[in-house]
C-alpha cells in the first residue's frame, strides 16, 4: 500500500472479518463506499472452527464453515471491499477523523463498523482444542442436530447451559449436564426445567479432565470424556458422542475500552439503531449479541450496521472519493 493511499481519510473501516464483518463489507462495497475490512489474522471468526453448517439459508445440503466464510469474503471483494488479514491494536474515537492502528499501519476514517465478535470460553484442555469441530462444540443450536439418538454432555451451570441442554434433548437420547459445584447459578425456572427433564442427568461436583476420541477412517471423533469428582478426586469415563462447552463468551472488545460504552462484561451498547454512543461508530454481530450468537443473526446485524454507516456518511456529507 502506497503512503498516499494510507494517508487518505477513508469513508469506512470495518474491524473484524466474520459473517458480520464480511456482510458489512458486501453492503458497503455495493454502496460504492470502498470499505476497508481489517479482518484479523484469524479472519472468518468462529465459523472457521465449525465443520458443517446446515442452518444458514441458501445452502440446502449444508456448507462447511470455512467455505461459507471464504464465499462471503469473495463476495465482499467482488463489490470493491479491500480486505486485509491483520489485527487492530489501537483505536482513537475521541478525535475526528477516527484513527485505527494495526501492528504496522495507521488509518484515518470517517466511520467505523466494529464486528470483532466474541470468543467462546473453553476448558483449556489440549484434547478439547484438538477436537473442536469433531465432537467438541460451543454451540448446541449450531451442532445439536448432528447428534440424533446419541448421548452427549454439556459443561456449565448458568442459564445458557440450561437452555442448550434443553435444546439438545430435541435430538440426543441422553444429555449429561456436568457442573463443578453442587448447585446451578442459573435462574430457578431454568434449573427446574433441566432437573425435571427425563432425558437430562446432572453430574454434580465434577469437571472434565480429558476428552477421548476414536478414529473412524481419517476422521477422529469424540467417544468419551474423563470426569473427576472435585471432592473425592476419583475419575471415571463417561461415554458420549459429543461435548458442548457452555461456560460463557468473552466479547473481543479490549481495544475499545475507554473509547465507547460497554456493559460490565464488555459487550458494546447500541444507542441509535446499530450506532454506539460515538456518532459514526457502529457495532454488529456477536460483539453486541448476548442472546443469539448465530451466523445468520451476525450477518443481519452487519447488513444493518452497513446501511446505518452509509446513511450517517451521507447525512454528514462525509463521503469522499
Amino acid at each position: 500500500m502506497s503512503e498516499q493511499e494510507n494517508s487518505k481519510v477513508r469513508n469506512v473501516i470495518v474491524i473484524g472479518g466474520g459473517p458480520s464483518g464480511y456482510t458489512a463489507g458486501i453492503y458497503l462495497g455495493r454502496a460504492e463506499l470502498k470499505p476497508l475490512v481489517l479482518a484479523g489474522y484469524q479472519a472468518g471468526g468462529q465459523l472457521m472452527l465449525t465443520t458443517e453448517v446446515e442452518n444458514f439459508p441458501g445452502f440446502q445440503e449444508g456448507i462447511q464453515g470455512p467455505d461459507l466464510m471464504e464465499s462471503m469474503r469473495r463476495q465482499a471483494e467482488r463489490f470493491g471491499a479491500e480486505i486485509i488479514n491483520t489485527d487492530v491494536v489501537e483505536v482513537d474515537f475521541k478525535h475526528r477523523p477516527f484513527t485505527v492502528k494495526t501492528y504496522d499501519e495507521e488509518y484515518k476514517t470517517n466511520s467505523v463498523v466494529i464486528t470483532t465478535g466474541a470468543s467462546a470460553k473453553w476448558l483449556g484442555l489440549e484434547s478439547e482444542q484438538k477436537l473442536i469441530g469433531s465432537g467438541v462444540s460451543s454451540c448446541a443450536t449450531c451442532d445439536g442436530a448432528f447428534y440424533k439418538g446419541m448421548e452427549v454432555a454439556i459443561v456449565g451451570g448458568g442459564d445458557t447451559a440450561m437452555e442448550e441442554a434443553l435444546f439438545l434433548t430435541k435430538y440426543a437420547s441422553k444429555v449429561y449436564v456436568i457442573h463443578r459445584r453442587n448447585e446451578f447459578r442459573a435462574s430457578k425456572i431454568m434449573q427446574d426445567r433441566v432437573l425435571e427433564h427425563s432425558k437430562i442427568e446432572v453430574i454434580w461436583d465434577s469437571v472434565v479432565k480429558d476428552v477421548l476420541s476414536l478414529k473412524e477412517g481419517f476422521i477422529e471423533k469424540v467417544n468419551a470424556v474423563v470426569l473427576e469428582n472435585v471432592n473425592t478426586h476419583s475419575t471415571r469415563n463417561l461415554s458420549v458422542a459429543g461435548l458442548f462447552i457452555a461456560i460463557g463468551h468473552t466479547p473481543n472488545t479490549k481495544i475499545f475500552q475507554d473509547q465507547i460504552e460497554m456493559d460490565k462484561v464488555g459487550y458494546i451498547k447500541h444507542f441509535d439503531h446499530t450506532m454506539t454512543n460515538v456518532p459514526g461508530v457502529f457495532a454488529a454481530g456477536d460483539v453486541v449479541d448476548i442472546r443469539y450468537r448465530q451466523a445468520i443473526t451476525a450477518a443481519g446485524e452487519g447488513c444493518k450496521a452497513a446501511i446505518d454507516a452509509g446513511r450517517y456518511l451521507e447525512d454528514e456529507k462525509l463521503i469522499g472519493e
